[in-house]
């Protein structure tokens, strides 16, 4: 099998969490950071996760009413021992929350990935249960914060 075919395997087996919250974007990101907190979990990007204002910052225009947020999830302290152990672990730990408006309900995003699909990705015995373990918190936060 070549790269490319097993490329498109993996981008197969991908699984995106999809849920609303009858909150705002707005409410709904603040609730959510305060509940990462609450777990040890940091928002990364907070001064960039709004989208219109770092398109906008870079010149781009965007609709008045373009909403969408890119929440970057980070929980330091497990991601700096994990990274430690493994660089190679890097291309998975990016973990990004998307929310935007749509029929006036705020739309919540979040890609995860299988253990064994983690496991075909990166060569780490411990790795695919760990992150695992992360997708569901983040998952749980989540719905906490709607």
């Amino acid at each position: 099998m070549h790269k490319r075919e097993l490329l498109i395997i993996h981008l197969e087996e991908k699984m995106i969490y999809v849920s609303e919250t009858t909150k705002t974007n707005s409410e709904f990101v603040k609730a959510l950071s305060e509940t990462v907190k609450k777990y040890g979990f940091i928002v990364h990007n907070e001064s960039t996760m709004e989208m219109s204002h770092t398109f906008g910052s870079h010149g781009a225009e965007v609709a008045e009413d373009f909403d969408l947020h890119m929440i970057q999830i980070c929980k330091p302290d497990k991601a700096a021992k994990s990274l430690s152990a493994n660089p190679e672990r890097a291309v998975l730990m990016p973990k990004f929350i998307i929310t935007f408006t749509k029929n006036s309900k705020t739309q919540i995003r979040f890609m995860h990935y299988s253990q064994d699909n983690i496991r075909s990705l990166v060569d780490d015995e411990q790795f695919p249960a760990s992150l695992a373990e992360t997708y569901a918190k983040i998952i749980a936060m989540i719905d906490e914060a709607k």
